[in-house]
């Protein structure tokens, strides 16, 4: 497999495992429930507290989700490089070794896309289409995003969650939180002066317009503070 068909077969690998709907199968698991009947509807780690009313279900939730991105990540990053040692060093980094030309190698847009494709898979799930029988928005990719980050450059994992829990803490809106570490993104891509910043953009507005309109609910007093619970707000 060569050129921009290996980066067609990382987005769809990627897309593919993002899709496994982790918060659904564990609240079918602990409550026998449909998680997208309750909170906001979607398949994520937040709703399946919302559904179960357990933080221990959260926490595995949020796990598998964030395993969804770092794995595959991970394992695109140590293809390319052949070893362990070059699979940890961040992207950018790896990036700025080959020069401005970079980005007429396809290979080195391999990690780029599993990413990119995780992030999709999980906010447009293949697998919950199967089994609502209709496609729609599934989640918002926050923690199959972050944990693609951690894997695809540490850096930027470290922004979005320092930036992310820091405005949670001050204003106590969940939506807040997570649209800041989103925007945070390309902030530190920019900030850091790396090479992949457009795609590092490029992922920042993904995950926004999951949030924009929830998010533009919240300037408006639709949103409550730290929205943890079933019922407590809106869909979406």
């Amino acid at each position: 497999m060569s050129g921009w068909v290996a980066v067609a077969a990382a987005v769809l690998g990627g897309y593919l495992v993002g899709s496994i709907p982790w918060a659904y199968l564990i609240v079918r698991y602990a409550t026998g429930e449909d998680v997208t009947e309750h909170g906001t509807g979607n398949v994520g780690a937040m709703n399946v507290r919302r559904s179960t009313g357990s933080w221990g279900w959260f926490v595995v939730a949020m796990v598998a989700d964030g395993l969804k991105g770092l794995v595959p990540t991970f394992v695109a990053k140590y293809a390319l490089t052949g070893s362990i040692a070059g699979a940890f060093i961040p992207w950018g980094v790896s990036l700025e070794t080959v020069g401005p030309a970079w980005w007429s190698d396809p290979s080195l847009w391999i990690p780029m896309g599993v990413v990119a494709g995780t992030v999709l898979g999980h906010n447009y799930s293949v697998w919950m289409a199967l089994i609502k029988r209709r496609f729609s928005r599934t989640g918002k990719g926050l923690a199959t995003g972050a944990g693609g980050l951690l894997a695809y450059d540490w850096r930027y994992f470290v922004a979005v969650l320092v930036v992310g829990l820091t405005v949670i803490a001050i204003t106590r809106y969940m939506m807040a939180g997570q649209v800041a570490a989103a925007l945070s993104l390309p902030a530190a891509a920019i900030l850091l002066d790396s090479a992949d910043w457009p795609f590092a953009l490029a992922m920042g507005l993904v995950v926004y317009a999951a949030h924009h309109r929830r998010f533009i609910g919240m300037l408006k007093g639709r949103e409550p503070k730290l929205y943890v619970e079933d019922r407590m707000g809106p869909r979406g």
